[in-house]
């Protein structure tokens, strides 16, 4: 519902030629879609492949017909090779039109992806797994995405009869299931543009993510125990202008680190003052140190740094 009303704010106060809107499937209803497909409006919207319809899923997962970008061959997925092809994006596209909606799905398919979606899974097996052998009884309903979805509970014996105690059990069949759909995505698109621009653009989408989860996890955005306004304004203020430091640290180490790596080494770069001498670098020097102080132009993990070249170093923070 807060899609259109800030839709129209934006080309109220912009006065945009055109306007494409890229969301996930929260914000993907036929409603919002239908707003995006007037004038000059578009949209790229995220589309679950298992609720598709049958003939139109089946169609999705079917691993032959896959196209890659700047090739005119098509490939099958179950032949691929695991090591040359990890890094590519094999796509299929069709035009479907339901309920007077006309649009493009592309479906894409990805090892790495699939490998993505593996590793989170079997982690989520292994949390399971480790709450049915330690202490079950902290099993209360989840959400679709929860790990302690994989537990299965049964009241009954293999004979029918009625159990005494409660049997828990990893759920094998919908592991099987989820499995079938490892390393497919798909969105829905009235553009049309090439799939492979469709693609990038779409791709850009997990920065985004990824910034919201740096917000919560890394700079502890949420929960805000603040009440009045200006602070609580204040609050998301700090925590965005260190997300953009962040991000402007990231691509001056040129992306050779993640995030935890850069906000903890920073964390760890600690100084112990003596008065009259100067600072004395309490951290451990590697590889991330090293790299950031080449890419800054000045270093402080000598014995000492005296309180002339720290305030210099200060200085050159504020030009």
């Amino acid at each position: 519902m807060t899609l259109k009303p800030l839709e129209k704010k934006i080309l109220s106060d912009f006065n945009l030629s055109r306007f494409v809107v890229c969301t996930d499937a929260g914000l993907a209803s036929h409603d919002n879609r239908m707003f995006n497909n007037k004038g000059e409006r578009s949209f790229i919207t995220t589309q679950s492949i298992k609720k598709l319809k049958k003939h139109l899923k089946e169609w999705a997962l079917d691993p032959k017909g896959w196209s890659l970008a700047d090739d005119n061959k098509t490939y099958d997925i179950t032949k691929l090779d695991e090591k040359k092809d990890k890094d590519k994006v094999f796509y299929k596209e069709r035009w479907i039109k339901e309920n007077g909606l006309e649009q493009k799905i592309v479906v894409t398919y990805s090892i790495k992806y699939r490998d993505y979606q593996r590793n989170i899974r079997n982690s989520q097996i292994e949390r399971a797994q480790k709450l049915i052998d330690l202490n079950p009884g902290k099993l209360k309903k989840c959400g679709p995405n929860d790990y302690k979805r994989f537990i299965n509970k049964s009241h009954c014996t293999a004979d029918g009869e009625v159990a005494e105690h409660v049997m828990y059990s990893i759920n094998t069949e919908l592991i099987s299931k989820e499995a079938e759909f490892d390393g497919f995505y798909a969105v829905c698109t009235n553009l049309e543009d090439d799939a492979s621009a469709i693609i990038m653009v779409n791709k850009r989408r997990w920065e985004i993510e990824e910034c919201f989860r740096i917000m919560k996890n890394e700079f502890r955005a949420r929960p805000v125990y603040l009440s009045r306004d200006d602070r609580i304004e204040a609050h998301f203020m700090t925590c965005f202008i260190a997300l953009v430091i962040y991000r402007l640290l990231e691509k001056k180490l040129e992306d050779k680190y993640t995030c935890h790596e850069i906000i903890n080494g920073l964390r760890d770069m600690n100084f112990l003052e003596v008065k009259g001498d100067g600072y004395i670098p309490t951290y451990t020097r590697i590889d991330f140190t090293d790299d950031l102080h080449e890419a800054f132009g000045f270093r402080t993990d000598y014995q000492i740094v005296n309180t002339r070249q720290m305030k210099k170093i200060f200085k050159s923070t504020k030009l």
